[in-house]
C-alpha cells in the first residue's frame, strides 16, 4: 500500500478516494505497508495537512495499533518505537527516525552519517 492510500484513509481527502481507502484497510485484509510510506504520510500530514508532529505521530502509531496493518520492512514494534522518538521535540525526523528503526532490526550496529540529530540508541551512530 502506497502513501496516497494512508494520506486518503487518515485525512477522507477527497471524500470518494478516502471512502475506497477506508474500504481496503477496514476491510480486514492483511496490508504491508513500506516504512517510507509512513515517513511520506507523516510528512504530508504535518507539512500540507498542518498536523503539529505529536499528532502525526499519534495518528500512525494508532494505524499500526491496527492488527491487519503491518510494516513490512521493519517489526510493528520498531515501527512504533520508531515514531514515537519524532514526538517529543520533532529534532529527530520521521525519516530517520524509521531509518534508525530499520537499522535496529536488520541487526546492523552502526548507521554512517553527517546528521548529529540522527538517533543513537542501542545503534552506533558513526558521525563522518
Amino acid at each position: 500500500m502506497d502513501t496516497s492510500v494512508l494520506v486518503r484513509y487518515l485525512t477522507l481527502d477527497p471524500p470518494d478516494q478516502g471512502a475506497r481507502a477506508q474500504a481496503l484497510i477496514d476491510g480486514g485484509s492483511d496490508l504491508a505497508i513500506p516504512v517510507v510510506a509512513l515517513a511520506e504520510t507523516a510528512y504530508v500530514l504535518t507539512r500540507l495537512y498542518g498536523l503539529e508532529n505529536a499528532a502525526a505521530v499519534d495518528v500512525l502509531v494508532a494505524l499500526l495499533g491496527r492488527t491487519n496493518l503491518r510494516p513490512f520492512e521493519i517489526q510493528k514494534g520498531l515501527a512504533v518505537e520508531a515514531l514515537l522518538l519524532s514526538r517529543p521535540s520533532g529534532r529527530v525526523s520521521f525519516a530517520d527516525a524509521l531509518m534508525w528503526a530499520a537499522a535496529r532490526g536488520s541487526g546492523a550496529g552502526r548507521v554512517f552519517t553527517f546528521d548529529e540529530r540522527f538517533p543513537a540508541m542501542e545503534i552506533e551512530r558513526q558521525l563522518l
